[in-house]
């Protein structure tokens, strides 16, 4: 542990218990060190994550935290976020002054029974807390009955797969959100640039943004470049796409 100081950050953290539903299991575990989305190491203290199956699909690590620091950051008005998960991102853009409403899109009815025994939401504050809505259906199917102004999709176990901007152009058709923001999109933007002989700085970043033809937030971020490059350098070790 020495040298390795505690992950610090603005973003709301829950308190979690442990839980089963189903194939779920909720589980929070003392401590852990763990690499950030663009970060070094720290710790984080306690180690609470969500598992189907004995496989883990989320857990609430400096990586995801990172991972999703700009969606949350930039989120504004109508927010649909696809994949309930552990209901962090849902809770910490609730908080946001600037959000009016958060409707989550969770396809997996043990994932909801979960969700409605641990009640993470009643840690909120009564405003934030009424802005939230669950509703079960597919990502891909979903449809909005209001207009959106940020869509946020998070429904993959892997940080990379190879249709994930196919995906999100899917969810997109259906949604017609105003901006989109998309876990893991940093790696992607990283890899199609690299993919056609761009540079990783403001230009090629929005020339490869423009091909994925998805209104993406994220390059008003500071520094977003140097943040694409570092988180590709240290999750990809430079395996680009063929």
């Amino acid at each position: 542990m020495s040298g390795i100081t505690p992950f610090a950050t603005d973003l709301f953290l829950p308190h979690y218990r442990p839980l089963t539903s189903g194939d779920w299991e909720l589980r929070v575990g003392a401590t852990g060190i763990s690499q950030g989305y663009w970060s070094g190491a720290s710790l984080m203290a306690p180690l609470p994550m969500l598992a189907r199956r004995g496989a883990v699909w989320m857990s609430l690590t400096p990586m995801e935290i990172e991972s999703a620091q700009i969606g949350i950051g930039l989120s504004r008005g109508h927010v649909v976020i696809m994949g309930l998960g552990m209901g962090w991102a849902a809770a910490a853009t609730a908080l946001r002054s600037e959000v009016t409403a958060v409707t989550v899109v969770e396809r997996d009815p043990d994932v909801l029974a979960l969700h409605c025994e641990l009640d993470l939401f009643a840690q909120l504050p009564e405003a934030a807390r009424l802005k939230i809505r669950l509703i079960e259906s597919d990502a891909f199917a979903y449809r909005p009955d209001a207009p959106v102004d940020l869509l946020m999709p998070d429904i993959w176990l892997p940080l990379i797969n190879d249709r994930r901007v196919d995906e999100v152009r899917e969810m997109q058709v259906n949604v017609d959100a105003a901006s989109v923001y998309f876990w893991g999109q940093e790696l992607e933007i990283a890899r199609h640039a690299r993919a056609a002989g761009r540079a990783i700085d403001a230009g090629g970043v929005a020339a490869t943004i423009a091909s994925f033809g998805l209104p993406l937030i994220g390059p008003e971020w500071p520094d977003y470049p140097e943040l694409i490059a570092a988180a590709a350098q240290r999750w990809m070790k430079d395996r680009w796409l063929d």
